[in-house]
């Protein structure tokens, strides 16, 4: 259920909050790490830590960081903008990308990595830690990023041998809280995950209106994220949505150099319509695109990629508006098929 509160924020917004799944309840918006760790676009440590701090005064309450944010950046960020301590309420991810670890050698690289992040952010106990990277079929070596599969993809059997067991002896000894996979391989091992006996207590789901991963799609295939939020969602796994914007192709101009032939400037290119949409409706592409990830089904929370407080700001505004109606969410659609 989801309810509204009355923040303390400067900006005299709302903000709603919701359970992610069986965990802690969430604000609809997460703070991301990529933005503040200068994946998407430069800023700077002034500009992040007052991103940082107005979120928080703006009632987000969970932020999913990432060693690999900045190479450690925006973890060292979250422990300066929190330096003299965290409220109970604020709740905190990190992640490793594990690759095809040999299994005896698991625990004791994703127990180290959770020592280093809590060291750079300041804890002693981390909320979900998360799985980066991919989980693929057993032997499966093809795809585009089949060279660097050994360094972002972990092998289903090893998955379930050795790191489910790892993540749960991390919970048991109060380490985390929960623990978590990104939901964006394969779709066969995505479903195959949040469809398990033994399953996550959080997945990331692509959220777009494109429906698109971008340059993260192993192979060319018609996407489904909906049905594996749709799935998470009803086996009472917390979904956190991810690139609302599609890595920027739903904003009015990519803020870094990309490849020509980028995913991202295909995806770029094919939600024109999009932007004119967002142009007749009197906002910016990047706010309508995260007022539609918001309104889509079995999303407990959107994280956010941004990367100053103007973008979070717009962001903010998006979630205290009214949820998207049915005849705009039909448009947005129309607006991106084809």
């Amino acid at each position: 259920m989801v309810k509204m509160v009355l923040t303390k924020s400067t900006t005299g917004l709302h903000m709603r909050y919701q359970k992610l799944g069986k965990s802690f309840e969430t604000s609809r918006l997460t703070l991301g790490g990529g933005g503040i760790g200068q994946v998407w676009g430069a800023t700077d440590r002034k500009e992040a830590l007052a991103t940082v701090r107005l979120a928080a005064d703006s009632g987000i309450n969970f932020f999913d960081m990432a060693p690999m944010y900045g190479k450690g950046e925006a973890e060292s960020v979250m422990g300066q903008a929190f330096a003299d301590g965290l409220s109970k309420d604020v709740h905190l991810t990190t992640k490793y990308m594990l690759g095809d670890c040999p299994e005896d050698k698991i625990f004791t690289a994703l127990s180290n990595s959770l020592d280093e992040s809590c060291a750079r952010m300041g804890r002693d106990y981390i909320d979900v830690f998360v799985l980066h990277g991919f989980v693929i079929a057993d032997g499966w070596s093809d795809g585009r990023q089949a060279r660097i599969l050994p360094v972002i993809a972990v092998p289903m059997s090893k998955y379930q041998n050795a790191v489910i067991p790892a993540f749960e002896r991390l919970k048991a000894s109060g380490r985390i809280g929960a623990w978590g996979v990104t939901a964006a391989s394969t779709q066969n091992e995505n479903l195959a995950v949040v469809g398990a006996t033994e399953r996550p207590d959080v997945v990331q789901c692509i959220a777009n209106a494109l429906d698109s991963s971008g340059s993260m799609a192993l192979i060319d295939e018609t996407p489904g994220p909906r049905e594996v939020i749709a799935k998470a969602a009803d086996a009472g796994i917390g979904v956190m949505g991810i690139r609302a914007v599609a890595a920027g192709s739903l904003t009015q101009a990519i803020d870094r150099e990309v490849h020509p032939k980028s995913a991202e400037l295909k995806d770029f290119h094919r939600s024109a319509g999009f932007r004119a949409l967002a142009q007749s409706r009197g906002v910016s592409p990047a706010y309508l695109a995260h007022s539609y990830a918001l309104s889509m089904p079995g999303v407990d929370t959107l994280v956010l990629g941004v990367k100053n407080q103007a973008e979070l700001i717009e962001c903010l505004e998006a979630e205290a508006a009214a949820p998207m109606s049915a005849e705009l969410v039909a448009a947005v659609d129309a607006s991106v098929s084809g």
